[in-house]
């Protein structure tokens, strides 16, 4: 068995992460942690733990030196990932580290961790950062289209308030998203730079928070250097994500109640300009938590030590192959 420790377990996140860490074949979930509630047990806050007796441990970076695991994923936030990093780095250079934040996305002696993209620098890594919960939508749905757009796509995003974390603000303020839909940071959204920065070619980001709780809904509309059809983009995106199992392809728009509680994406709803069958739209859902956090985490550990991508994802839900 692999021993696995998450520190930052007490978000949205950890919740999705820890029982499909709890729960897998080959990882044995060692040490949980969280300041605010260290000494309870950790199956008393998070569901899907039966038979779990681990507790909250308040895991200081200097503990992680003489702390013997394989694997740590950070849960924390923007930002407060380098005295972690640095331990490791220090005490236990071996241990593969996935962080869950955004301050290692763009260092490029990290992995980045979107599998149906880059498996293959995944495998056998030691540092993986994983991607955003909406740069993963925009990518799936901008990759394949890289080498035939012109200018820059608009990708309007739409999500549950469970992507604005538990710390109280009015982007998870129920009466302020009651009846509502917010919009928030229009320009240099850090996965606005970090869609731009991962397809190599600058992108508009738009995201909004909806009063559901999780979930987003990406659309998407490009400029092609030459006209298309539906048919021709369902074909294509289906060539391009025909062997990616959690990737759903299909002429239908997607939905994001489809995707709630699943680890798969859907991109569909192609839609193409009569007047300009340059002009191309798409739509892309997921589930924040789920495909844009945690399962990308246990897919990104997977391929760290050459298991099955997916490994310890329960597959209810996938295509069939």
């Amino acid at each position: 068995m692999l021993k696995i420790a998450v520190v930052g377990a007490r978000g949205y996140t950890g919740a999705e992460l820890l029982p499909l860490l709890y729960r897998h074949p080959v990882f044995d979930l060692v040490a949980v942690g969280s300041g605010s509630a260290a000494g309870e047990v950790v199956s008393d806050h998070v569901p899907g733990l039966d038979g779990c007796q681990l507790g909250f441990t308040d895991l200081r970076a200097e503990d992680l030196g003489s702390l013997e695991i394989d694997a740590c994923v950070l849960a924390l936030p923007n930002g407060a990932a380098a005295p972690y990093v640095n331990a490791i780095d220090r005490h236990r250079p071996d241990t593969v580290i996935v962080d869950l934040g955004a301050d290692y996305r763009f260092d490029a002696t990290w992995a980045y961790g979107q599998p149906e993209r880059f498996a293959d620098r995944i495998a056998g890594a030691k540092r993986i950062a994983n991607p955003g919960c909406y740069a993963t939508g925009a990518q799936l749905a901008l990759a394949p289209l890289v080498g035939r757009i012109v200018g820059a796509p608009v990708v309007f995003g739409v999500s549950g308030f469970s992507g604005a974390g538990k710390a109280p603000s009015r982007k998870n303020d129920p009466e302020v998203l009651q009846d509502n839909l917010l919009p928030y940071q229009l320009a240099d959204h850090i996965h606005e730079r970090e869609v731009s920065f991962h397809i190599g070619r600058t992108i508009r980001l738009l995201p909004h928070v909806a009063p559901f709780f999780r979930g987003i809904n990406l659309s998407v509309a490009v400029t092609l250097a030459s006209g298309t059809s539906p048919d021709e983009m369902l074909q294509w995106f289906g060539e391009i994500y025909d062997d990616c199992p959690l990737v759903e392809v299909r002429a239908e728009m997607p939905e994001v109640r489809e995707v709630c509680n699943s680890h798969r994406a859907i991109i569909g709803g192609f839609t193409v300009s009569v007047n300009d069958p340059r002009r191309l739209s798409l739509v892309a859902v997921l589930d924040n938590l789920l495909k844009g956090a945690a399962t990308q985490a246990v897919q990104n550990l997977n391929l760290a030590f050459g298991l099955d991508d997916l490994s310890g994802i329960a597959h209810s839900g996938e295509k069939s192959k």
